[in-house]
């Protein structure tokens, strides 16, 4: 499922253990970055919520760690299912990779040439060159929830993002990946958009792509425009007026754990009346899923006819005849409606794997 979305984040300080020198070019910049349309992916439903729940360090629910391991069904990703992933042209090094810019991570890593061919087959890597040099001593390593992860070296080298270029930014070139990021091979790594103080190389931390540039850009932002079924845009240095109505609703941000942490003060089912309650929730760009307090959960579910907790599939399932309900989630004085044909993940055969 994916909320289209339209997300302002304001760029906060934050300190490192250690900085390293940065030249950015094309100072007061502003600029889209379109997304790539990725050729039809397969995905697990039950694979993807466990990797999300290992990504916030959370023990995944027995009935889903068993969803995902024995769950080996597919999900059909048709030419208009563009909402699978979201992936956009960055040049790391000179060569132009497909990157996952990911809110809720600060790693940007590529495969590289230092991978085993059979592991690189298809993506295009990252091979370091004349404008790059090793970060000596440093590593750097991503373990998820569903068994998937990638680790390698560190590079100093050139990224282009849109309009705007950092030489001397931290690139870690993967030298081991896991079959799942593999197997994508739309996918050439990620490109993390959360707060520095999440960056996973050691000994010391290095900052994001943005926490470089956004001393540069006119203005210190920048917006995520993810639609269903059709591509969309990063924006960085400005907001678009043209991409959203009314007035943009700004609501506070905890950047203590190193994420777009802000609270949602409640939801509507349907036509329900909306019900206050307090939310903690997280902006993140990298999943396709919304994770809800339980008792939103079955809330919701409960207006689907014939709808049941699967343990098989980790979730709930549903006729493919119901009609699902709208999810309204309020963000400050705004109140955001999830259509509820966004939120139908994907069919399940009689045999009871994913299709």
């Amino acid at each position: 499922m994916r909320l289209q979305q339209h997300i302002g984040a304001v760029a906060a300080l934050s300190g490192l253990a250690a900085a390293t020198p940065i030249e950015v070019r094309d100072t007061h910049a502003a600029f889209s970055v379109p997304q790539s349309v990725p050729k039809p992916f397969v995905k697990s439903g039950p694979a993807a919520l466990a990797s999300l729940y290992g990504k916030y360090g959370k023990q995944a629910p027995a009935v889903v760690k068993a969803a995902a391991a024995n769950n080996d069904g597919t999900v059909t990703a048709s030419p208009e299912s563009y909402d699978e992933e979201y992936l956009c042209p960055v040049s790391v090094g000179g060569q132009t990779l497909n990157l996952d810019f990911d809110t809720g991570s600060s790693d940007l890593w590529v495969f590289s040439s230092e991978l085993a061919a059979s592991s690189a087959a298809g993506h295009s890597v990252y091979t370091p060159g004349s404008s790059s040099s090793p970060l000596g001593g440093a590593t750097w390593s991503i373990s998820y929830g569903d068994g998937s992860g990638a680790s390698g070296n560190v590079f100093l080298d050139t990224v282009t993002v849109g309009a705007t270029t950092a030489t001397g930014q931290a690139v870690e070139a993967a030298e081991s990946v896991s079959a799942q990021f593999s197997e994508d091979t739309d996918n050439d790594g990620l490109l993390g958009l959360a707060f520095s103080s999440l960056n996973t190389v050691r000994p010391n931390a290095q900052k994001t792509f943005f926490d470089n540039v956004k001393g540069s850009l006119a203005a210190p932002v920048f917006t995520a425009d993810l639609k269903k079924g059709s591509p969309g845009s990063y924006d960085f240095g400005y907001i678009d007026a043209s991409k959203h109505t009314g007035s943009v609703t700004y609501v506070p941000v905890t950047t203590a754990n190193g994420f777009w942490e802000f609270t949602s003060n409640g939801y509507a089912v349907g036509s329900s009346a909306f019900a206050s309650s307090s939310i903690d929730a997280i902006a993140d760009t990298g999943t396709t899923l919304l994770l809800l307090p339980a008792a939103v959960v079955r809330a919701y579910y409960a207006k689907v006819g014939g709808a049941v907790n699967n343990a098989m599939q980790g979730g709930y399932t549903f006729p493919c005849s119901a009609t699902l309900p709208s999810l309204t989630l309020g963000i400050g004085s705004y109140k955001a409606v999830i259509p509820g044909s966004f939120i139908n993940y994907a069919p399940i055969s009689a045999a009871g794997t994913s299709e």
